[in-house]
């Protein structure tokens, strides 16, 4: 007989998601495979939000899209369910959240379509190898991430304010981490500020819109990236009927090797 292959680290990653043994922020989960953020809506405004994304791809870099219909995008993963994957989703109706849950079975409809939407958790191994503090990972919390006061471009429904994760850092390791992440724009690429949060509509980093604070020490920046949330804030803005996201932090984990989507 021929002995079963292991999954890869990506698929163990996914099989301990869908077994209810991962209940936490993704980050550091399965190091060196891309994570995506998700948002899945009706047919009927998945061209508006692909023109979304497509017009605002700092923030909503897109990996995937689904078939109508479909809980899988195979290009990220063969045995990928995109109901069970996720170690925590939300719902939302009208425009507000309305429930979190760890599996998408009793919400799921036929008319659904999926977006995948790179991570920045993705590039985090990539800061520690050149001996970058990543706080939150230090911290064994989730990302901080907040609302900004710089606009996305809108599309049909879809408009609202740019969210961003924050890690700070030494300006040195800073500068290292711009170098670095530039290179890869599919999971948001190079920061869009550093230093003063002001000056982004941030009023006080020690209160995320999202996930956890961390702390700033003397002499650190914090450096800001364009953050897969962005697209919570437009539903929210909208008032959409019914759709379905990631909640912060809680990603899925694809095939892809963050490698593998270096830009040269």
């Amino acid at each position: 007989m021929t002995a079963a292959l292991s999954p890869s680290p990506s698929q163990a990653a996914r099989l301990q998601v869908r077994a209810g043994q991962w209940a936490k922020p993704t980050a550091g989960l399965a190091p060196g495979f891309a994570q995506a953020n998700l948002a899945i809506l009706p047919k009927a405004l998945a061209d508006d939000f692909l023109l979304f994304c497509q017009r605002n791809p700092r923030a909503c870099p897109l990996l995937g899209v689904s078939d109508v219909g479909q809980p899988h995008i195979p290009a990220l993963g063969a045995d990928l369910d995109l109901r069970t994957d996720l170690p925590l989703y939300r719902v939302w109706r009208d425009g507000q959240l309305v429930q979190e849950c760890a599996d998408l079975h009793a919400v799921w409809r036929d008319d659904l379509v999926s977006f995948a939407i790179g991570c920045s958790f993705s590039f985090d191994e990539l800061l520690l190898d050149q001996g970058i503090d990543v706080r939150h990972m230090a911290c064994g919390c989730n990302v901080p991430m907040y609302r900004t006061n710089i606009p996305t471009a809108p599309a049909g429904r879809f408009a609202g304010p740019m969210v961003v994760s924050m890690r700070p850092m030494q300006a040195a390791d800073a500068i290292r981490a711009v170098q670095i992440t530039s290179r890869f724009p599919a999971v948001h690429g190079a920061p869009v500020h550093l230093g003063d949060p002001a000056e982004i509509g941030i009023t006080d980093l020690a209160h995320p819109d999202y996930g956890d604070a961390v702390p700033v020490r003397p002499g650190e920046l914090p450096v800001f990236w364009a953050c897969g949330v962005t697209p919570q804030a437009a539903i929210a803005a909208a008032g959409i009927e019914f759709c379905i996201t990631h909640a912060p932090g809680h990603m899925l984990v694809t095939d892809v090797k963050t490698l593998s989507l270096a830009a040269f």
